[in-house]
């Protein structure tokens, strides 16, 4: 897949969290994705299938106590590295990294981690 269409497609999944508009993720994950998020750590949990991935992801969306800043965001071909910080509501945060692969201009596969949060930022249950 040429990086053009990978950059539309994480430019659009971006936008739905900055601008807290989770209906636009509804044309850009696949029927077979795969997320893995940051928590429980140390494995995070997995989410296949459109579904449960439109569901987690839209709930993010629309949160506006807890929200993403996207420091950088690198495509190659068809994965896309997204280097973001997530705000809590409290003032804390925590850095982070998403590796995602697109197929078809849908997500795939979104795999995330993040660092460690020290004693001033605990993660939220």
């Amino acid at each position: 897949m040429p990086s053009r269409e990978t950059s539309e497609v994480i430019r659009r999944f971006n936008q739905a969290f900055q601008e807290h508009d989770p209906a636009i993720l509804e044309d850009l994950i696949a029927p077979d994705c795969v997320m893995e998020s940051i928590q429980p750590a140390p494995n995070g949990t997995r989410y296949e299938g459109y579904d449960l991935n439109l569901t987690f992801w839209q709930a993010m969306a629309t949160d506006r106590v807890n929200h993403f800043e996207v420091e950088d965001t690198v495509v190659m071909g068809d994965r896309a590295n997204i280097l973001w910080r997530f705000h809590f509501g409290g003032g804390s945060s925590i850095r982070g990294v998403s590796l995602i692969r697109v197929q078809g201009s849908r997500i795939v596969e979104a795999l995330a981690y993040a660092k460690t949060p020290g004693e001033s930022a605990p993660l939220p249950e």
